[in-house]
């Protein structure tokens, strides 16, 4: 655990008593704080009482009188759509209001680092899609090259339940919108930036809003080396503005479209081969097309970018490849689950917007797609652009009928998981790829997307 600094002898008040909160209040009170804890879900006061917490109501008149600071959990919206009642309290009473990855980075240095021969560093990952995929894979090279490492964030353990770093040791952190826009202090020492495409917009009141939060994590002090991907207009502007020239190294651009040219550093992946050039000359350079764990382009943009990172920490070009190779994926991620009678069988329930599903049907030929769900602002249009990958959809979710229409492909309204897996398994041919990329949201049938992806498999198991 790393004990929050800075409020000993002091309330500060806990908002949201999920992973992130519980976790939040007992560093703080490891530093010595007093927390306050409150959830509008009793079940969750109860198990914080049972921790020992004081759980007040937040809502109620001078509930912040004596609070020192508020600290919010990432589901917890605190300007837009509209900010949430305790929060709009603390801020008319002039409460300062934070994060447990704000606390985090005021928390992490300490007294014993004087003696380390290498200072520990944060690497954080940002972007609307593949920063869990990038995270994990800079984890993954790093632990291969027997390097101390730990994953944390949005992925892996919570940021203050890790373990205080030892020397050399290194964290890498994967932050959302919701965790960069909030925390008032943000200083990694690699800061990485995968891509932008629109998403959670009625959290940062549109696109400007949610591009805005996404830079404060380069905007905040400001990284030692920034990895950007320059394939969006967003990234390429992020970009221009940390770096201040042509042959400016402490920007590595990434891209997977083109190939990146100049005395810069650049890494870019083009034809599934990842190449590096620094200062005109060639660093490096990977096949990236047998490797399983990383497949189509949009793995191979993770790829650059945890390249890049990796290398900026001293890791030699080959040590990484040997990494690539031995990296499994991540569940729900463009996951093969199976492989039988020559048909392969994809999970990425991650793929939760149109981007992303996109960038998955991109990556595969002759596919029996299963789609549908709770559909996101801005419609499917997009999605037709892959519908030469496209064989038959099969379409899950209680609006299937409608999502159905919007598709250019042959589509079967299948409403249930089980209906479709039956369906395309019945269609498929050797050769073809049913792959789950939902393009919507699991709220009208699940949980989140780890169960839909996790039934996916099941029906897929027990039908094989």
């Amino acid at each position: 655990m790393i004990p929050v600094k800075g409020f000993s002898g002091q309330k500060v008040a806990v908002l949201g008593l999920g992973r992130s909160g519980l976790t939040t209040a007992r560093a703080l009170r490891a530093g010595g704080a007093e927390p306050v804890c409150w959830d509008d879900n009793p079940a969750a006061r109860e198990a914080a009482e049972g921790e020992g917490f004081a759980c007040v109501d937040l809502r109620r008149h001078g509930a912040f009188d004596e609070i020192a600071s508020l600290i919010v959990s990432p589901g917890i919206p605190h300007l837009y759509p509209t900010p949430n009642p305790v929060v709009a309290a603390a801020l008319e009473a002039g409460v300062p209001v934070d994060n447990d990855i704000g606390l985090f980075f005021r928390s992490f240095a300490g007294p014993e680092w004087h003696n380390y021969d290498t200072p520990p560093r944060v690497i954080a990952v940002t972007g609307s899609n593949g920063k869990s995929t990038t995270a994990a894979l800079i984890h993954h090279i790093l632990s291969e090259a027997r390097r101390d490492s730990q994953l944390a964030g949005n992925i892996g353990r919570g940021v203050l339940d890790i373990d205080p770093s030892g020397d050399g040791s290194a964290v890498v952190l994967e932050l959302s919108s919701y965790q960069t826009e909030l925390a008032r202090s943000l200083t990694p020492d690699v800061a990485v930036f995968t891509n932008l495409s629109p998403d959670h917009l009625d959290r940062h009141g549109g696109m400007g809003g949610y591009f805005a939060a996404k830079r404060r994590l380069f905007a905040e002090g400001g990284p030692d080396r920034a990895v950007i991907g320059i394939d969006e207009a967003e990234g390429a502007f992020l970009a221009g503005q940390l770096s201040e020239g042509q042959s400016d190294d402490r920007v590595i651009r990434i891209s997977v479209e083109r190939k990146l040219t100049g005395p810069g550093w650049q890494v870019f992946a083009r034809k599934g081969y990842l190449a590096e050039y620094r200062k005109g000359r060639q660093a490096g350079s990977i096949d990236l097309r047998g490797i399983k764990g990383l497949p189509g382009a949009h793995n191979h943009q993770n790829a650059c970018a945890a390249y890049a990172a990796c290398r900026s920490l001293g890791l030699a070009p080959r040590v990484i490849e040997d990494a690539l190779h031995s990296f499994p994926g991540l569940p729900h991620r463009s996951q093969i689950i199976a492989e039988a009678d020559g048909v392969t069988y994809v999970n990425d329930s991650k793929a939760t917007n149109v981007d992303s599903a996109l960038k998955a049907l991109s990556a595969f030929k002759n596919i029996r797609w299963i789609c549908g769900g709770l559909e996101k602002e801005g419609g499917l249009g997009a999605l037709n652009a892959a519908g030469d990958h496209v064989i038959k959809a099969y379409v899950i979710g209680r609006e299937a009928a409608g999502f159905a229409m919007q598709l250019e492909s042959e589509a079967q309204v299948c409403t249930t998981m089980a209906e479709a897996v039956e369906q395309a398994i019945a269609d498929a041919k050797p050769g073809e790829v049913v792959l789950l990329a939902p393009a919507a949201a699991s709220f009208d049938q699940y949980d989140n997307f780890e169960q839909r992806g996790d039934d996916f498999a099941a029906e897929v198991k027990k039908r094989l």
